[in-house]
């Protein structure tokens, strides 16, 4: 299981949306005890979007991988 902490802004949902929907395997995004499917527009728009949200997925996906780093956030 893979965990990547970003922030994003209202912009970047529908392209982060876009990505995370190439991919084969599930990607969660979640902030505190609310946890979306990363695929779902309306469910990403859905969280707080200023805050530093956490994307967990078990699977690789270079697309992904060089997206995610783009909105790194550091630990």
């Amino acid at each position: 299981m893979v965990q990547r902490r970003i922030m994003l802004k209202p912009e970047d949902v529908k392209d982060f949306v876009t990505v995370a929907s190439k991919c084969d395997f599930d990607i969660d995004i979640y902030y505190n005890r609310y946890t979306v499917d990363a695929k779902s527009i309306l469910g990403v728009y859905g969280l707080d979007l200023t805050k530093v949200l956490t994307v967990r997925y078990d699977g690789y996906n270079a697309g992904l991988e060089n997206y995610l780093a783009s909105f790194a956030v550091a630990c």
